[in-house]
C-alpha cells in the first residue's frame, strides 16, 4: 500500500502544524522545509507527543533524558524560526497507539492553532526501510493525526468537552506525510547554519561514532530525481557538528554493519549533508 501521487502544494498557507512522536523527528526529516516556510512568512508550530524517554545512545540517567530532549527540541525549533513547541503529557516513548485519547489531544491542538497545513509522519509502513520511518510510534502518530484532521477536528460533535472549552471546529486544508512509501514531493533547500543547526541541537540522540548516509545505492526518491547523489555509506563524524557547521569527511566504513549501527543511523530522508537538505514527502489535499 502506498500514497496516491502527491497533489500540488497550496500556495496560500498561513499556518502549519508539525505533529511528531519524538523530539528530533521533525528536525532530522523536515527542518529544511520548515525553515523555508518560516522564511515565506508561514507561522509554524510543533506538537510533540512523547518526551523521547526511550531514546539516547549513552549513559545519561533516564530521569534526566526527557528534560534534556525537550530543551534540545526547543533549541532546534528556534534555529529554524519556530518558537511555539508543545509537548503532550501522559504518553510514553515506544508505546504509542492511535487511541481515542491521542486523537482527542491532537484534535485539540489543531483547533487551538488552526493550521492550513499539517506535517506528520506517515501512517503507512515502509517495508523496504523498517528502521526509522516505520517505527511504531511514527505510524501511530501518523494515523492518529490523520483521524484528527478528518473527521475529528472539523466535527463539532466530536469531543464535546473541546467545544465547551472554546475550541471551535477547524478544517485542515493540506497534509504532508514524511517517511512513507514512495515519496514523490521533494523540497530542496541550501544547507547552512539554518538547516544544519537543528540537527546539531540533538546531542542526546547523536550516535557516538558512525552515521549512515543514504544515496544512489538505496533506491531512494532523491537518487531517482537528483543528479549527482552521493553513494551510500558509513561516514565517521565528530560527536559535535564542528566549527564550520558542516559534515566532516571521513574514511569509508567497509565492515558489515552491526544491529547497533543500523539502529543508530539517521535515516528520515536526510540525503546529502553538505550541499543540500531535502525533504521527500507525500502531500494530500483535504476535501472541504
Amino acid at each position: 500500500m502506498s500514497f496516491p501521487a502527491s497533489a500540488p502544494a497550496l500556495a496560500d498557507i498561513h499556518r502549519a502544524l508539525a505533529v511528531f512522536a519524538h523530539p528530533d523527528d521533525v528536525d532530522f526529516g523536515c527542518a529544511g522545509s520548515i525553515a523555508g516556510w518560516v522564511d515565506e512568512g508561514v507561522d509554524v508550530a510543533y506538537l510533540i507527543v512523547t518526551p523521547g524517554d526511550a531514546g539516547g545512545f549513552d549513559d545519561t540517567p533516564r530521569a534526566e533524558l526527557p528534560r534534556l530532549r525537550e530543551e534540545e527540541q526547543r533549541a532546534a525549533a528556534a534555529a529554524v524560526g519556530v518558537h511555539r513547541v508543545e509537548f503532550l503529557d501522559g504518553y510514553v516513548d515506544g508505546t504509542l497507539t492511535p487511541t481515542i485519547a491521542l486523537r482527542r489531544d491532537i484534535t485539540a491542538a489543531i483547533r487551538r492553532f488552526r493550521p492550513d497545513r499539517v506535517l506528520t509522519s506517515s501512517p503507512l509502513r515502509r517495508w523496504e526501510h523498517l528502521a526509522g520511518p516505520s517505527h511504531p510510534d511514527h505510524l501511530a502518530v501518523g494515523e492518529a493525526t490523520t483521524c484528527a484532521i478528518y473527521p475529528d477536528a472539523r466535527n463539532r460533535f466530536a469531543y464535546p468537552e473541546l467545544l465547551a472549552a472554546g475550541l471551535e471546529p477547524w478544517v485542515v486544508r493540506e497534509v504532508w506525510y514524511a517517511g512513507g512509501p514512495a515519496p514523490d514531493h521533494v523540497v530542496t533547500s541550501p544547507t547552512g547554519t539554518t538547516t544544519r543547526s537543528p540537527r546539531c541541537a540533538h546531542t542526546a540522540r547523536r550516535p557516538p561514532t558512525w552515521t549512515w548516509r543514504p544515496g544512489s545505492g538505496t533506491g531512494s526518491a532523491r537518487s531517482r530525481t537528483t543528479p549527482g547523489c552521493r553513494r551510500a555509506g558509513w561516514r565517521r563524524r565528530s560527536p559535535s557538528c564542528g566549527r564550520s557547521d558542516r559534515a566532516r569527511p571521513g574514511r569509508r566504513h567497509t565492515r558489515r554493519r552491526s544491529a547497533a549501527q543500523r539502529d543508530s543511523s539517521y535515516r528520515l530522508d536526510i540525503w546529502s549533508l553538505r550541499s543540500t537538505f531535502d525533504t521527500c514527502v507525500s502531500t494530500v489535499l483535504i476535501e472541504m
